[in-house]
């Protein structure tokens, strides 16, 4: 079973490293090094310290105490496995919320909702975006029904993954 480690950034991170620069409490004390590092473990979720540290030029103990701070700071949300698609399943819900429930309080009764591995509050028809992951097709299914029983949703939209690179 082949695993991939995936690093959950706050901010986007595709291309470049965008960290929020108007919110000084989260990326704004970041130097190039920091995302040197953040770079690396996007590629390589299981980078050693010491690998790290030699692609960067400091010692282990120095990059510990950097992702650390990263984590501590909320630039770095969290460290997870992330199954591919052929070994799990994965999809992708839109979700409408009733305007009279706070979004930001819908969102965060789907987080803790288990298998959603990534919400959005996003702009357009829809008002979140929940990325959901599973070891099988009936697994995520579940996970959508309990979605659509949270109160404050009115609609929901889903795909299923069918690939991804």
């Amino acid at each position: 079973m082949k695993h991939e480690f995936v690093l959950a950034v706050q901010g986007n991170l595709p291309k470049s490293l965008n960290f929020f620069a108007n919110n000084k409490k989260k990326g704004s004390n970041m130097d190039s090094t920091d995302k040197q590092i953040l770079r690396i473990l996007k590629d390589d979720g299981r980078a050693s310290y010491g690998y790290i540290g030699d692609k960067v030029g400091l010692s282990e103990g120095a990059v510990r105490k950097r992702i650390k701070m990263l984590a501590d700071s909320g630039v770095i949300r969290k460290f997870t496995v992330k199954i591919g698609v052929a070994e799990g399943a994965e999809a992708i819900t839109l979700l409408a919320t009733n305007p009279s429930f706070p979004t930001q309080v819908v969102s965060e009764r789907i987080r803790a909702i288990p298998n959603v591995e990534t919400t959005y509050e996003v702009t357009g028809q829809y008002d979140i975006v929940a990325v959901i992951g599973g070891m099988n097709v009936a697994e995520v299914n579940e996970c959508i029904e309990k979605i659509r029983r949270v109160e404050g949703i009115m609609k929901t939209n889903t795909m299923v993954v069918l690939r991804s690179w």
